[in-house]
């Protein structure tokens, strides 16, 4: 047996804002990708997995029954698949921002939800809400607080425009142009980032006053123009922002970068080679860059891997 696959995403604008209701704007990145399988001999990782499934399995149950309402499961079947060996076999790092637990997620309520909401139908604004309520609920199992994001993103395969928490909307993103100078790119940090202490440790921030200023007057603020400017195609005043950005959250967001990286993320500040940003929650995992010339950018950051996202 071996389900359909569901891709990883990146948040590339958003992370945090969108808490406080900034805008974000989630695509799929297809490098990476899980699916639910069973196999006659699994390996020590299958197995691994499995007993995790097994967990959520419990926790689903759980849901169910507080919340019937919310979403239904085939139960009985789901069980079974998981006694009989059932695991998913993912591609995607766990701890790297790039949503592995929302493939997980996007993959079982595919197979096993009731009356589930499919892709192929008229995804109204209500319906898109509907699943991303499902989701987070779903995904809370793994973070604690989940948004719903990353598993609505691995579910549609579409980039998703976030306007507030209210307010979604499927969109389109500039075609990309594999001869352009400009890109993002993802900078590997070596690091397994953990989610829930850094939403932890942003959720003790929000009761400063100081920073809840900063995050409505320049954080949410330019992170709104991003998306503006991204979706717009007007690169000029997206880089513009994106180094406003960069700047604001290596003042207000340190805990969340891991510590080696606070000399090159201000490296890219002052040379304007490459602007880097959180990727997720941070504390490791991927780093997001932005660079309007990609060899330079390469050449500025040669100690490091890079893999690059979209071009333009």
């Amino acid at each position: 047996m071996k389900g359909p696959l569901f891709y990883s995403k990146i948040l590339l604008f958003g992370e945090y804002g969108i808490i406080r209701d900034s805008k974000g704007l989630s695509i799929p990145y297809n490098f990476y990708n899980g699916a639910l399988k069973k196999e006659e001999n699994p390996s020590d990782e299958a197995i691994k997995s499995n007993g995790h499934l097994k967990r959520f399995v419990t926790y689903l149950e759980t849901l169910q029954n507080e919340q019937p309402k919310l979403v239904t499961f085939d139960l009985a079947l789901l069980k079974d698949d998981v006694e009989s060996g059932m695991y998913f076999d993912s591609s995607i790092p766990q701890g790297y921002g790039v949503g592995s637990s929302g493939a997980l997620v996007a993959a079982i309520y595919d197979k096993y939800a009731q009356n589930k909401i499919t892709v192929l139908e008229n995804l109204t604004r209500e319906k898109l809400l509907q699943l991303k309520n499902i989701f987070s609920q779903m995904e809370s199992f793994f973070h604690g607080k989940s948004s719903g994001l990353d598993p609505l993103n691995s579910y549609l395969s579409i980039p998703i425009l976030i306007n507030s928490k209210d307010n979604i909307e499927a969109t389109g993103i500039p075609t990309q142009s594999f001869d352009g100078k400009g890109a993002v790119f993802l900078l590997d940090s070596g690091i397994v980032g953990e989610t829930a202490p850094m939403v932890n440790i942003f959720m003790e921030s929000l009761k400063d006053k100081g920073f809840r200023a900063m995050l409505k007057n320049q954080f949410v603020k330019y992170t709104d123009a991003c998306v503006e400017n991204f979706l717009g195609g007007d690169m000029k005043s997206l880089f513009m922002n994106t180094k406003k950005l960069s700047k604001v959250v290596l003042n207000n967001f340190k805990p969340m970068i891991p510590e080696q990286f606070h000399g090159i993320w201000q490296q890219g500040i002052d040379s304007n080679d490459y602007y880097l940003k959180l990727c997720g929650s941070g504390g490791g995992g991927y780093i997001l860059g932005f660079t309007e010339d990609l060899e330079k950018a390469k050449a500025s950051l040669k100690d490091y891997k890079l893999e690059v996202v979209y071009q333009f």
